[in-house]
């Protein structure tokens, strides 16, 4: 059972990942990387109604962390 100090740890990762993802998606707009515009990405516009898809935004991230987890464990594990 989580008492309220691992409790209020999760709270606080959980609100430090939050706010790094932000900070990521305001660096990659005021650099212009094109995140949600790749080929691949869907937009489907019916009237007022809009579904998006970042279908090619979202393996691109998924790479990027996946590279970028594995080197930090492998470092990790270097005697």
């Amino acid at each position: 059972m989580l008492n309220f100090d691992s409790f209020g740890r999760i709270l606080v990762v959980t609100g430090a990942v939050v706010a790094l993802i932000g900070l990521a998606m305001i660096a990659s707009s005021r650099l212009g990387l094109p995140f949600g515009q790749l080929p691949g990405d869907i937009t489907v516009q019916r009237g007022p109604l809009t579904i998006f898809a970042p279908i090619a935004s979202c393996l691109v991230v998924s790479i990027v962390l996946t590279l970028v987890v594995n080197l930090v464990l492998w470092i990790l594990r270097r005697p």
